[in-house]
């Protein structure tokens, strides 16, 4: 009997899996909520680690929050995880070579399409 007592005393006295439990302060805990919705999970690619439910997920979510709790910034976790597992993990990935065609395709095509509306419209009126 006192086994099982000590066994789930034991159990009650380990601390919390933080890729599946929050962070007992709410301000941390809003932080990196925030951070985990800004972050891509590298298996599912379509989802943020917070709405993941794979083990790379929660790795990722336990890290954010350990250094969350830490109190480590945000931003410093963010650079750090880029620089771990690329620019790719970031939903806004930073201005560089490889990354230019996806900031600049958008601005290409809204070009293209007004001048193709300019030219639609000249025409109608000449």
């Amino acid at each position: 009997m006192t086994l099982l007592l000590a066994l789930a005393l034991a159990a009650s006295a380990a601390p919390a899996d933080l890729g599946y439990n929050q962070l007992p302060d709410a301000r941390q805990e809003a932080a990196a909520t925030e951070l985990m919705f800004e972050l891509r999970c590298l298996v599912c690619q379509g989802q943020s680690i917070a709405d993941s439910d794979v083990s790379m997920a929660a790795d990722m979510r336990r890290i954010v929050r350990q250094r969350i709790a830490a109190g480590e910034q945000p931003d410093a976790i963010r650079d750090w995880l880029i620089e771990r597992y690329g620019s790719y993990v970031s939903y806004d990935p930073p201005l560089t070579l490889a990354t230019a065609p996806l900031w600049l395709a958008p601005l290409a095509l809204l070009a293209l399409g007004l001048w193709i509306a300019r030219g639609s419209f000249r025409r109608r009126r000449g």
